[in-house]
């Protein structure tokens, strides 16, 4: 099993994941759990092992509670990753197993089992060893015997080739392939062949066609496409109307016809997955802000003041912003929240584990990392 925490900018394997079963005498959610396990386990071994400052730093993962409720009882389970020592992953646990209230509930927390990670993290040095390989192969000069080779193996490719009843420009590889690459026109496909990749399908204009659509729900489909205002807008439309799993992008003001096989492979390499590329550096689609929330936005510059929205965007609350994250646990029914002050990873995980769809304030904190169910975005 290999299972990893993703930071801003950087993905690595954790050492321990810590479980523990609770039991509580009432019915609770699972913010009255997370803010027991925070709120009880704070300050008893100071600063250097405090949930939240762990959490900063990136040296445990998110906190996951399951649980269910019978009988005016609650059960579940406590989930924490941690990339710490032997010695600091036992305390957490014993932390973990002193709790004994939630919310005005009696509760008792026992040690379930610490699992040992360590495969997980042979898997990701070989992994990351191949993708090495891969690029050190690429990127070194060939020899005589293998541009002859290479020149050979290119007249072989064969010529682009017609898919579906739209007669779609289509590489040779297309059909017996379980991974496609979409692309705009029959000049890319082209290009890509050049580079080696015949596993190819263009969209040949602005819509998108049905036998694209169909492909993508049949393959692991990744769009591949030009880095200008042109490619923006057919990502926009290939994310609502077929199943496409990464983008890639050309640099940003370069067609993939343009783009020699160095910068075609390091854009296939770089890909993200469709469902983050809202929040990744190289996205050129901006999440539009309603006009709603941009109006409470600007009545609540300098007040360090914060407002609570509903589905409607009508206001469940005002309230200072130093009051927002104890407010953030109780209250019900959010789905916005703008307010005049910095966007920190306390507020982000609240959020995403009381479904609110959308933080807006003056500007997010470096040390934020985001999380995929909520969109972060400053005025």
């Amino acid at each position: 099993m290999e299972v990893t925490i993703t930071g801003a900018s950087q993905t690595f394997t954790i050492k321990y994941i810590t479980q523990a079963k609770f039991e509580i005498d009432g019915v609770v959610e699972k913010p009255d759990v997370i803010g027991a396990v925070f709120g009880q386990t704070e300050g008893l071994f100071g600063p250097e092992l405090d949930l939240r400052e762990l959490q900063k730093t990136g040296r445990i993962g998110r906190i996951e509670i399951n649980l269910q409720s019978r009988n005016d009882k609650t059960s579940g389970t406590i989930i924490i990753p941690t990339s710490m020592d032997r010695v600091s992953t036992a305390l957490i646990a014993a932390s973990i197993e002193s709790i004994n209230r939630v919310g005005p509930c009696s509760a008792k927390v026992r040690l379930e089992k610490i699992e040992d990670i360590r495969e997980a993290r042979r898997k990701e040095i070989i992994n990351r060893a191949k993708e090495i390989l891969h690029k050190w192969n690429i990127e070194s000069m060939p020899s005589v015997d293998q541009v002859y080779k290479q020149v050979s193996n290119t007249m072989k490719i064969g010529k682009v080739g017609k898919y579906g009843p739209e007669n779609l420009p289509a590489g040779p590889r297309l059909e017996s392939s379980n991974e496609i690459y979409i692309v705009e026109g029959r000049a890319d496909i082209i290009n890509l062949m050049r580079c080696g990749i015949s596993n190819t399908v263009a969209i040949e204009g602005a819509k998108i066609p049905e036998s694209i659509k169909r492909l993508t729900k049949e393959k692991e489909a990744t769009a591949l496409l030009d880095g200008d205002r042109g490619g923006d807008l057919i990502l926009k439309e290939l994310r609502q109307v077929a199943s496409i799993k990464y983008v890639g992008r050309a640099p940003r003001g370069k067609e993939i016809e343009e783009c020699n096989c160095k910068e075609i492979n390091k854009a296939i390499a770089e890909k993200v997955p469709i469902n983050k590329q809202q929040k990744s550096k190289n996205s050129f689609i901006k999440p539009e802000i309603p006009s709603e929330i941009l109006k409470v936005a600007k009545e609540l510059e300098g007040t360090l003041e914060a407002v609570l929205l509903d589905e409607k965007f009508e206001t469940i609350e005002r309230l200072p912003v130093s009051e927002l994250a104890k407010e953030l646990e109780k209250t019900k029914g959010i789905k916005c929240i703008v307010f005049d002050g910095i966007i920190t990873q306390r507020i982000v995980d609240i959020a995403a584990e009381k479904n609110i769809e959308r933080i807006v304030a003056s500007r997010i904190s470096e040390a934020v990392k985001p999380v995929l169910n909520v969109e972060l975005n400053t005025i």
